[in-house]
């Protein structure tokens, strides 16, 4: 089934466009935290290429600030909270996720969803509305087009869906023509790492190092947790890269070194990297799938269960549970994927096959969206059902046609018996009379 979250976390409205160069405004509505981390490649190559680019906002956005690109301008729409705030309430609903839900049913689970948008209700139910509604943003559209539109008319009409995945991930089915796969658009070849990482990892000798990341948005585990798993990372050979920026574990081994930052690809990329734990996140897995690097899963929330269990029916992950595995059972997952050659040529055969294509994902994306701004539009890409009501979507109509038919069928069947018996009835009567 399509899940909407490999979908690039992006709305792209051709505004304008020049006739000879194709050069055009573009609006753009991204994500927070991966999602906009993968989607400034995009911002990047259209501002590289000439294009206008504004990204719509606002004021209290944890990831996207208006100085980190000369390259385009930035809408911002102000809420009445802060970054803090919605990183605060973030940080709880993750937590809850990561450790209470699995193990509560959906009752509980409902109630403590209820209990944490209740609380400090206005300011919950105002992070809710500006966040995730829609409403709020229909006079930016409104004025940029130039007449009434609504966020989820303008979504609705989309001509390209770019899918953040390919086929190296993907189990073969069948797509609309519309929807146009850009998966590890972000990946680039590893550039040299900084000097004091590079002697750390070439320190780590012909044993190698293993890269640990659980994605931009977790910053912190439990005691217990981060004590199993360092304990656990102390007892296999080679050095380890962890991303950590919460409370250190009780005891760090020597071959551990935290940092609250990682040039990620760039580890990934690098020859003696054995191993990439991470929490399945689709750009550190595209990362990995592009530098060829073995995966050993912990998925968190989201689709990153799913992501993880693509790789592991790929041949290319091992997977564990966050709250159930032990100390041994993260050291033998790591020494599996090192270990045995099946996950490295699993791997590997996925990385060819991704780089195997006519132009690299982030060319492809670009395409495509100039391809829209070409044609003003791509309407012969989209199948009517766009435009079918939902009595038509679901056949409806056609059913209560065949149903009208069946009917009609039968009652003309039921009066024709009952002409006929009446018939038969009064010649009986009849010729009864006569003797």
């Amino acid at each position: 089934m399509f899940r909407s979250s490999q979908c690039v976390p992006v709305l792209v409205l051709v505004l304008c466009h020049t006739q000879h160069t194709y050069s055009g405004k573009v609006l753009l509505w991204p994500g927070e935290h991966s999602h906009w981390l993968n989607m400034k490649n995009i911002v990047a190559a259209l501002s590289a290429k000439g294009h206008e680019m504004t990204v719509l906002t606002h004021s209290a956005t944890p990831t996207i600030t208006a100085d980190q690109s000369t390259s385009c301008s930035f809408e911002i729409v102000p809420v009445p909270y802060t970054a803090q705030d919605m990183t605060d309430m973030m940080d709880e609903i993750f937590h809850y996720w990561m450790y209470e839900l699995p193990n509560e049913s959906f009752i509980q689970v409902s109630l403590k969803i209820k209990e944490i948008i209740q609380r400090t209700t206005e300011m919950n139910k105002d992070i809710l509305f500006h966040t995730f509604g829609a409403m709020v943003w229909d006079s930016f559209f409104t004025e940029m087009r130039g007449k009434p539109t609504s966020v989820c008319e303008a979504m609705g009409k989309a001509d390209i869906w770019l899918i953040r995945t390919y086929w190296d991930f993907e189990y073969p089915r069948p797509f609309l023509p519309n929807f146009k796969f850009v998966g590890g658009l972000h990946c680039k070849p590893a550039k040299p790492l900084p000097e004091d990482m590079e002697e750390f990892v070439q320190s780590s000798g012909e044993d190698g190092i293993v890269v640990f990341s659980l994605g931009s948005m977790i910053k912190n585990l439990t005691r217990e947790r981060r004590d199993v798993i360092a304990s656990a990372l102390g007892q296999i050979s080679q050095k380890v890269l962890w991303r950590y920026s919460g409370e250190k574990p009780d005891t760090l081994p020597p071959n551990i070194r935290l940092l609250d930052w990682i040039p990620q690809n760039d580890l990934l990329g690098h020859p003696k990297t054995k191993a990439f734990i991470t929490h399945g996140g689709t750009n550190g897995m595209y990362e990995a799938i592009y530098h060829g690097v073995p995966m050993v899963g912990i998925p968190l929330f989201g689709d990153q269960p799913d992501n993880m269990h693509h790789m592991k029916t790929k041949g290319a992950a091992v997977i564990l549970d966050l709250n159930q595995f032990q100390g041994q059972d993260l050291v033998l997952a790591v020494n599996a994927v090192i270990n045995d050659p099946s996950y490295k040529e699993s791997t590997m055969r996925l990385s060819r096959i991704h780089h195997d294509q006519p132009m690299s994902a982030l060319d492809q994306a670009v395409f495509w969206i100039e391809f829209v701004m070409r044609n003003k539009g791509a309407k012969h890409l989209r199948v009517q059902a766009h435009n079918l009501s939902w009595y038509q979507y679901h056949c409806l109509d056609v059913l209560a046609a065949l149903l009208a038919t069946v009917v009609l069928i039968a009652v003309i069947f039921f009066k024709a018996c009952c002409f006929c018996l009446r018939k038969c009835c009064t010649r009986s009567k009849t010729k009864s009379k006569k003797e």
